[in-house]
């Protein structure tokens, strides 16, 4: 049954990622490095978490702020969304 429900999982995440994958090839000026971040080593995610933070200040000082919520309050908010 675990198992089961595991590869229910996994299908359901790898198809999300295509759909996100998919997303990001269309956008115009969308950064292609973010395709398959899946598979990058832990290093570069942290580097590039610390990038995107620096973006999301730099967007909240200036007054672009999507839905007017804080990085820290998204980010609590997906964590309690996915459980972790």
């Amino acid at each position: 049954m675990v198992f089961l429900i595991q590869n229910t999982q996994n299908r359901d995440a790898k198809a999300a990622h295509l759909k996100l994958d998919e997303i990001i090839r269309a956008l115009k000026g969308a950064r292609n490095e973010l395709i398959d971040l899946e598979k990058v080593a832990d290093e570069d995610l942290t580097s590039l978490e610390k990038q995107l933070e620096r973006v999301w200040k730099k967007a909240e000082r200036n007054g672009n702020n999507p839905g007017g919520m804080r990085r820290a309050d998204r980010t609590e908010r997906a964590s309690k969304a996915t459980g972790i």
